[in-house]
């Protein structure tokens, strides 16, 4: 089946999802996605990617071209809409989706596994700055989840998910911290060269 083949991705989900509130043209999906904030769960700083996964759904069978409207002022908007199949898909996305953790590779791990090539008073520098970032982009979600009393909670959910996976690294960062600050974290070019001749 088209949609067994398909990708899936977080963009895909969001504009499955759209789809089937209602039939939409790209332009306004991507304004949708930025109004309602999900544009800190799926990509979409380039309005280029909205359009390639529209055209991936397309041809997997996902979404189907429900009109296109032309205006005089304005230039040819094709309105999508979502398929049966494109609504299994959505419902077989988002069971899979929660129920098993996928294997993302973000960059701050792989930043850590080569935390020896920088100093520890540099690499302390360093993170002292994600901590601040962290810290700012809490409190600023906190505000935005606040801003919006009367929404139900089933509808900030990820918002909730996202603020409380940031708290948990910034109490993970400040501890690193900790320890780089008392002494209790630290290393040296020598030390790195006993370790890698102990257990190379």
């Amino acid at each position: 089946m088209a949609r067994s083949t398909h990708r899936r991705s977080p963009l895909a989900l969001v504009l499955l999802s759209l789809l089937a509130e209602g039939p939409m043209h790209p332009y306004r999906m991507h304004e949708v996605i930025k109004e309602r904030g999900k544009d800190r769960i799926a990509n979409v700083a380039q309005r280029n990617s909205v359009y390639q996964t529209i055209d991936r759904l397309q041809r997997a069978g996902l979404i189907t071209v429900q009109e296109t409207a032309r205006d005089e002022r304005r230039p040819e908007r094709t309105v999508y809409a979502i398929t049966p199949d494109g609504r299994q898909a959505l419902r077989d996305w988002t069971g899979e989706m929660l129920a098993s953790p996928a294997r993302d590779f973000p960059e701050f791990p792989a930043a850590l596994a080569s935390l020896m090539v920088l100093g520890p008073e540099d690499a302390a520098a360093r993170l002292e700055k994600r901590a601040a970032d962290l810290r700012a982009t809490v409190d600023e979600d906190r505000k935005a989840l606040a801003a919006v009393p009367d929404l139900p909670r089933l509808f900030l959910l990820d918002e909730e998910y996202s603020i409380a996976v940031r708290e948990a690294e910034l109490r993970w960062v400040d501890d690193v911290l900790g320890a780089l600050h008392s002494g209790e974290l630290t290393w040296s070019a020598e030390w790195i060269r006993s370790i890698a001749e102990k257990f190379g």
